[in-house]
């Protein structure tokens, strides 16, 4: 073992790239696009040294155009999960014992290559896979994943560096162990920075994983996967399965080494998990971590004294990049009276000028909702609120799939502060309005707080700071993450520690220290260096 205290690089964000027109970035990605539309790819299952490949195969499409297949990939069976863990546990003695500066090592190797010989493919890849356009694509398979590896090394020794007192008869030491077992990684389609920070942050910890990427983000975990191999991740430490979710969690939670799990999606899904590990609670080693972000119905709550642009553009980027699709994402807004007229107008011109069709071309703001699924539970509360009589829609509301899964950007205007889209997490391009009476300003921001069973992001808009503060108090438990005069999406790794409780999960600050945290289990060493030699105490004599 290498001999010394290590500095690791300072971490810094990584720099946002304009994908101007003709600049050497954009005629990269279209390139890599291009490549990738046009061939098929073949993903396997990553079992230890192993590429495994069933037989027993799904089909990959790209969400804007969803008859074009990209690729195809394998489905392990429940003998495939216990192979994984088993491999993952074989690995597990040698990827702990290994020093934590060359596990730093192979992470910001990782984050170099995402930087570099693969920014244009990773980017690419999440275009086509979950139909992102560039910018999206841009400030999260690359810089977010990149400050995601960077800052959590730094986290890391930060950590490792954080020692109790000691004196000149006692050193006390804490160290801080892997968990005993292996962690489970669930990740979402939504984001390439996620699929990859929640395995990566737990090996990083040096844990083995079982990592279950979603079904609609394969094309994309694959350059993960490959990104991870070049840069010296040992075999068996990031174990890759796909297929059947209740199946492989059902399979995972049923070994007596499961250790812990990270996972990001839906709240009824973790709350699933959680009951079954409580019903597996005497068979485990250990009580597992228990680390989850999930869902949100995230809030814009505007004062009469807020700037009318401001509230706009906050509810139009906030509620519609990414078609919504961000647990950040803003689906709920309340404007006072006084402002209505102006903000309605505004959203209603910047609505109409939203151009939707596919990533490949840089115009487009808009681009297709994930799958099939999404797009008719989507239409349904559509077609409903075209129904409902305390509801209008003023813009948008129309819908095809012929192609691809496109829904406008909708904004539904309502009377009732509870009605269905104000209260359900909705994930995709719809925004709902209650327009409320400027005198009631404090019982609004009661309902803000009332109205849903999640408490993810929140923003409020204001040039009074008596109003702003008003709102930080009466909003402290219905955000994790809560916004003043910004919209509530766009947290920034080791700048605005991401996370929420209530419904929407445990709140462990992925982006920080606190998340790493959780995956490691402390243990303290007291060394005395003169031992006593007589169970007598002082006390005890004449």
């Amino acid at each position: 073992m290498l001999k010394g205290f290590f500095n690791v690089p300072k971490a810094v964000n990584e720099t946002v790239k304009s994908y101007a027109p003709n600049s050497p970035e954009k005629a990269a990605v279209l390139a890599a696009y291009k490549q990738m539309w046009n061939t098929q790819i073949d993903v396997p299952l990553y079992i230890g040294s192993e590429e495994i490949r069933t037989g027993n195969t799904r089909t990959m499409s790209a969400p804007h155009d969803h008859q074009h297949i990209v690729g195809k990939y394998h489905l392990a069976e429940k003998s495939h999960v216990e192979k994984a863990i088993a491999n993952a546990l074989e690995t597990k003695n040698a990827w702990a014992n290994m020093a934590w500066e060359q596990r730093a090592a192979i992470f910001l190797k990782a984050a170099e290559l995402i930087a570099g010989p693969y920014r244009a493919r990773i980017n690419a890849a999440t275009m086509i896979a979950q139909s992102k356009n560039i910018f999206q694509a841009e400030i999260d398979a690359s810089c977010e994943l990149i400050d995601f590896l960077r800052y959590n090394v730094e986290f890391m020794t930060q950590i490792y560096s954080d020692q109790p007192n000691s004196d000149s008869t006692v050193w006390n030491r804490l160290e801080y162990r892997p968990l005993e077992g292996f962690v489970y990684a669930i990740t979402p389609f939504n984001f390439t920075a996620i699929a990859a920070n929640l395995p990566a942050s737990a090996a990083m910890m040096g844990n083995v994983v079982i990592w279950k990427p979603s079904d609609s983000q394969v094309f994309s975990a694959k350059i993960i996967i490959d990104v991870f191999k070049e840069a010296g991740v040992p075999d068996g430490v990031i174990n890759v399965v796909f297929g059947d979710a209740e199946m492989i969690t059902n399979t995972v939670l049923a070994s007596r080494d499961f250790a812990g799990v990270h996972f990001t999606g839906s709240t009824h899904v973790f709350k699933d998990i959680w009951a079954k590990i409580g019903t597996n609670i005497h068979h485990y080693k250990t009580y597992p971590r228990i680390v989850g972000e999930t869902g949100g119905k995230d809030f814009i709550v505007a004062h009469p004294s807020a700037n009318v642009k401001q509230v706009a553009t906050g509810i139009a980027r906030g509620a519609f990049e990414f078609q919504g699709q961000k647990c950040s994402a803003a689906s709920r807004a309340y404007i006072p009276k006084s402002l209505w007229p102006a903000v309605k107008q505004q959203l209603i011109t910047d609505v109409k000028s939203m151009k939707m069709g596919s990533p490949e071309d840089f115009g487009n703001f808009i681009t297709a909702v994930i799958h099939e699924g999404s797009f008719n539970k989507l239409v349904s509360y559509i077609e409903q609120a075209k129904k409902d009589t305390d509801a209008e829609i003023i813009v948008g509301g129309n819908y095809d799939k012929s192609v691809g899964y496109f829904i406008e950007p909708t904004i539904i205007v309502t009377t009732n502060p509870k009605y269905t889209t104000m209260e359900t997490e909705l994930f995709g391009p719809i925004v709902t309005i209650y327009v409320y009476e400027d005198t009631n300003w404090e019982t609004t921001l009661e309902l803000v707080d009332q109205t849903s069973e999640y408490a993810l992001t929140g923003a409020v808009f204001s040039k009074d700071r008596n109003a702003i503060e008003q709102a930080a108090i009466a909003l402290q438990n219905a955000a994790g993450n809560f916004y003043v005069n910004d919209k509530p999406t766009g947290a920034v790794v080791g700048m605005q520690p991401f996370g929420g409780a209530r419904a929407s999960g445990t709140n462990d600050k992925a982006g920080s220290a606190l998340n790493l945290l959780r995956w490691a289990s402390p243990r303290t060493i007291k060394e005395t260096f003169i031992t006593p030699e007589d169970y007598r105490y002082p006390f005890l004599g004449e």
